[in-house]
């Protein structure tokens, strides 16, 4: 039968010993077999019983220890080789050096478990460090910007991506402030922003930074934070994307609107002149009229004052009014700039809106009422693009209007709130009951110079829609259940 390995290495150990403790006893008998050296047997046999015990087998030291002893107490005693083992000297050596193997191998087996672990450490510690290595190969390997800080704001690395964007290298850059080196403007205080990355562990957003020679950058940029055992911060890794290209593109395109929307300010209201002329003239006509009446009171022989005073504050009115009017108009025919968004009231930007349209729809007659469920349906937004959206809306339903009977020749104005989650919408909706559209034009209703009307240039729908989504909104239309379409637009209110 095969022995295994293990035993196999403890029986040729054990062999060789015993055949050395031989060789030995044998050798200090023929050195001196009338006085045999029993110390020197003694030490010879210790020092192989300690070699084998370092070796890691207390098997074979134990057997050689029970040999040694057995050919210690032959030595001591004649005749010599009779191989016995019955004085109590024998059990203390015996014991002393079964120890001493116990002790060594204990000793030895720990150390070899220790240095076992440690190799698989350093082995682990290796092949971690490798993959390290070739992770960080691999973010060399993308064009995206990769660098880690830690919880300092210090720079610990920095990829290729990141020197080709930023100009400075991993070396220059490595234990760097960041934000310093960078010159980073962050788009809400930087505690805010850190703030949120330790609360949600990320954070996503829009950075302005400095590259080396001192150009100014826009990345989109995101962190991630890591945690510890303990899950406390320990490092940021922050990617960042060379937007600035982009947000140019952006820019342009926003200007190109906005001056598209002023094109079709300036269209629109031109085909309005004559309802404008006709507010206009309103308060002239009555200015005119009150001047007249003043100088005829003056002209009396017994002036009366009070009634000129009133004539004269009429015209101090309908001057106001005329010049409000003309004033409002040259505002949406000179804005050029998207205007900063304030808190604006829908409901006044309608009631702003009806008199450039009430001459056109008196001469149609088209009723147009209106239905504000909020007192004050206030949203964030530019007024001015607001009233464009609102104006060329009741344009539209006048047109559908105007081709009907007299009876729904009617167009109704109305806001209303609309909760939901996780924010409210104030929602304005024209309906007429016009001659409505087909399905086919509703679906192309909002695409660029499409249109139903005839000799029309297809672009206010589509410039409203561009508004409305520019105020974070939408724009739509229906069709309504007895005639007619209605077009609702909602805003997030405040």
């Amino acid at each position: 039968m095969l022995l295994p390995p293990g035993a196999r290495r403890v029986m040729g150990q054990s062999a060789l010993a015993i055949f050395a403790i031989v060789a030995v006893a044998l050798g200090c008998v023929r050195l001196s077999a009338s006085e045999p050296s029993q110390t020197l047997a003694a030490l010879i046999y210790l020092v192989i019983v300690v070699l084998l015990s370092l070796n890691g087998s207390f098997v074979a030291a134990a057997l050689v220890s029970i040999v040694a002893v057995i050919f210690l107490q032959d030595l001591a005693t004649l005749p010599l080789f009779s191989l016995s083992l019955d004085e109590p000297l024998d059990g203390v050596a015996l014991g002393a050096f079964l120890t001493t193997a116990l002790v060594i191998t204990r000793l030895v087996s720990k150390m070899r478990l220790s240095l076992e672990r440690l190799r698989i450490s350093l082995d682990d510690l290796r092949r971690a460090e490798e993959a390290t290595r070739q992770q960080a190969a691999l973010l060399d390997l993308t064009h995206d910007t990769v660098l880690v800080r830690d919880r300092q704001d210090r720079i610990t690395f920095w990829n290729r991506g990141a020197q080709e964007l930023y100009g400075w290298s991993a070396a220059e850059a490595l234990g760097q402030s960041t934000h310093r080196l960078l010159r980073t403007a962050f788009p809400a205080p930087v505690e805010t922003l850190e703030a949120e990355l330790r609360r949600t562990g990320r954070w996503e957003g829009e950075l302005t930074q400095s590259r080396r020679d001192d150009s100014r950058i826009v990345v989109s940029s995101r962190w991630s934070l890591q945690r510890d055992a303990d899950a406390q911060p320990v490092a940021t890794l922050e990617t960042n994307n060379d937007i600035t290209a982009r947000k140019h593109a952006e820019d342009a395109l926003s200007q190109a609107q906005t001056e598209l929307a002023r094109v079709s300010r300036v269209t629109t209201l031109g085909q309005l002149a004559a309802s404008i002329a006709h507010e206009v003239n309103q308060p002239l006509t009555a200015i005119i009229a009150d001047s007249s009446a003043a100088l005829n009171w003056l002209a009396l022989e017994k002036p009366d004052l009070e009634r000129a005073r009133a004539a004269l504050f009429g015209v101090v009115q309908d001057g106001e009014r005329a010049a409000k009017v003309l004033a409002h108009i040259r505002s949406m025919l000179s804005s050029r700039t998207a205007q900063p968004f304030q808190a604006c009231d829908l409901g006044t930007v309608i009631r702003e809106t009806l008199p450039l349209v009430r001459t056109e729809f008196a001469r149609q007659a088209i009723r147009i009422q209106t239905s504000f469920e909020l007192e004050r349906p206030l949203v964030m937004g530019d007024a001015i693009q607001l009233q464009q959206v609102v104006l060329n809306l009741l344009l539209n339903a006048a047109e559908a209007a105007r081709e009907v009977g007299a009876e729904r020749r009617r167009i109704t104005v109305s806001t209303r709130l609309q909760p939901d989650e996780p924010k409210a919408w104030v929602v304005v909706e024209v309906r007429d009951a016009g001659v409505g559209m087909g399905a086919s034009d509703l679906t192309r209703l909002f695409e660029p110079f499409y249109t139903t009307k005839p000799g029309g240039l297809g672009m206010g729908l589509s410039v409203g829609k561009a508004i409305i989504e520019k105020h974070a909104g939408r724009l739509w239309v229906s069709r309504n259940a007895d005639h007619g379409v209605t077009f609702h637009f909602s805003i997030p209110a405040l």
